[in-house]
């Protein structure tokens, strides 16, 4: 009985903390996903069928997995605007390597991770090197790359890779109890998240956070800052390319497949509690933050609500997060100044070495004794 009272303080903060944790920005996409779901399910009960509700999760997992990759650029203080490109350019190229020969399918997908990594690496190397803004660069670099895919479809839809390799996204493990099936899509962003997970608390992971939270602490700590960033990019870049894997499967080979997905990551990142301009963040919210983006979405289209309307919404999103950035910045900045303004009148003076110098040096007490007794006499 003892045990039990003494435990239960223990429950009560744990209790207490989590409770915190779903009001602050980084927990509240949880409630607020949590919201969503039960909202959509009450306007369409069949989406609470295990069936219905793991082919949602299909569906999300190529924008969870980019959001993921954003999640790192944004959390080191950048932007990578070039994703939904690196998407689209990954399809076109699956579509039109592979064909129908099936043998061509793991040397492509080899190609497609090599092309995605080196679009990270001359983002980021222009990014640190050359010092030019990541908006600017991710730009161009996106539409660089829409140019390159219109020129090559024309413009159409062009190409159709074997099933074989369609089955990375369409297919999954079958005769699940409950489920019918396990998609591999899932499969591969539980993975993804996973290993996100582990990277993010290894010292390079947090190594990123610091250098989105303060650049001159993390370059004064021995960091190599220039190649910190550009891994962001780097990640970022793959995992496009393994959401445009994943889209080959069910959303075919067309130029427009990956466009918007940039917006779509930022939207999710943001929604996730991630601050613009890097420091705070948590990658199981970002990817969490996809999750209730596209659950809005479903309950908007349930509501009747034209799809039209989903920019609007992404971007008073975006413009939110902004204003939540800018707010969160100035009140670090205060914080700071605070902080070091205290350190200052704390921290004792030291004497002036010219007021101690000018100062009369102090008259011995034996020669005090002989000047006293000469004046007396």
């Amino acid at each position: 009985m003892s045990a039990v009272t003494s435990d239960s303080p223990s429950f009560g903060r744990r209790l207490a903390g989590f409770g915190r944790t779903l009001i602050s920005p980084r927990g509240a996409v949880f409630l607020l996903l949590i919201v969503l779901l039960v909202a959509i399910t009450v306007l369409n009960p069949s989406f609470a069928e295990p069936g219905q509700f793991i082919r949602f999760v299909q569906r999300v997992a190529p924008v969870a997995i980019v959001a993921i990759g954003q999640y790192f650029v944004i959390v080191g203080g950048e932007f990578d605007l070039s994703m939904g490109s690196v998407v689209t350019a990954q399809v076109v190229i699956a579509g039109n390597l592979i064909g129908q020969d099936e043998s061509k399918s793991i040397p492509v997908l080899l190609f497609m991770l090599a092309f995605g990594a080196f679009i990270g690496l001359v983002n980021g190397l222009i990014v640190t090197l050359l010092k030019v803004p990541s908006f600017i660069v991710t730009l161009g670099m996106m539409l660089a790359l829409l140019g390159a895919t219109l020129y090559w479809t024309g413009g159409a839809a062009t190409g159709n890779p074997a099933d074989g390799f369609r089955q990375i996204g369409r297919g999954g493990i079958r005769d699940i109890p409950v489920i019918e099936i396990l998609p591999w899509s899932v499969v591969i962003l539980v993975v993804i998240l996973l290993v996100a997970i582990w990277f993010a608390r290894r010292p390079f992971g947090r190594t990123i956070i610091a250098l989105g939270d303060n650049p001159t602490a993390a370059s004064y700590s021995g960091a190599r800052s220039w190649w910190v960033k550009t891994s962001t990019f780097i990640i970022s870049s793959l995992s496009a390319t393994v959401a445009g894997v994943l889209l080959v499967g069910y959303a075919g080979v067309h130029p427009s497949v990956g466009r918007g997905y940039e917006f779509t990551a930022i939207t999710a990142v943001v929604l996730g509690g991630v601050v613009l301009g890097g420091g705070r963040g948590w990658v199981v919210a970002a990817a969490a933050g996809a999750f209730a983006l596209e659950a809005l979405f479903t309950l908007l289209n349930f509501a009747g609500v034209p799809s039209t309307y989903r920019d609007a919404v992404q971007g008073f999103i975006i413009i939110l997060a902004v204003a939540y950035a800018a707010t969160t910045f100035r009140a670090r900045r205060r914080g700071s100044a605070l902080e070091t303004s205290a350190g200052a009148q704390a921290e004792p003076k030291e004497p002036d070495a010219a007021a101690a110098s000018a100062r009369p040096a102090p008259i011995p007490s034996t020669q005090r004794a002989d000047n006293e007794t000469k004046g007396g006499s």
